[in-house]
């Protein structure tokens, strides 16, 4: 899948539903009782992944996160946040759009990351605690995280593979890759089995985006 394919109609509906994942071609369903994870290998071509690279390298800053641990080395990324207002980047939010069949007003714009040598992110999930210090400040008016869509932009020369704590699974990088999964088990229970380890890049960069959405319209 590239910018050049057709866009599909997918239902513009507020939640994904995983049978319309499910049917696009060339995607595998992750086997699991416990966590709803999608793979499509190729979603964007390699001038693309180059391309938002050259963006994310050009805009990036330390990565943060919400209910600080006291551990300053929990995520040691950088981040960029790209700007949709570019007609490149808005075609890439449309396709992750149209792949999840989520309406476009339930996403938050992409972000992209970079991982350097010896950089990760720990095991964490991407909703955030309700019970969290900082909840209010991220879901007072969008509400938590539910799907998550993450491309690989390239593959470091080792490590940098993404575990799925809970269900022993890893997923290595390959430029282009998408993986999607639900970050709740129903609209009111999210799930502890979407934990998962950004795992250290021990040689080269890496260079991921990520698409959140939410239970509510953005912004």
């Amino acid at each position: 899948m590239t910018l050049s394919d057709p866009i599909l109609s997918p239902p513009a509906a507020p939640d994904a539903d995983p049978a319309w994942i499910a049917s696009h071609p060339r995607v595998q369903r992750v086997p699991s009782k416990d966590l709803t994870l999608f793979i499509q290998r190729d979603f964007l071509s390699l001038d693309e992944c180059a391309q938002v690279i050259a963006r994310i390298d050009a805009d990036r800053r330390p990565s943060t996160i919400a209910d600080a641990n006291g551990d300053g080395y929990f995520r040691t990324s950088e981040t960029c946040d790209l700007d949709h207002g570019d007609p490149f980047v808005a075609a890439i939010n449309a396709r992750l759009d149209s792949f999840a069949g989520i309406a476009t007003q339930y996403g938050e714009p992409i972000q992209g990351q970079r991982y350097g040598v010896g950089q990760e992110f720990k095991a964490h999930t991407d909703y955030f605690e309700p019970k969290g210090a900082d909840y209010d400040r991220f879901c007072a008016v969008a509400g938590n995280r539910t799907w998550t869509l993450m491309v690989y932009l390239n593959e470091p020369a080792a490590g940098g593979a993404t575990r799925f704590t809970k269900i022993g699974k890893t997923v290595q990088p390959e430029t282009g890759k998408l993986l999607a999964w639900n970050n709740r088990i129903t609209p009111d229970r999210f799930n502890p089995a979407s934990i998962h380890h950004g795992m250290k890049v021990r040689s080269g960069v890496k260079h991921v985006i990520t698409k959140w959405y939410r239970e509510r319209p953005w912004g």
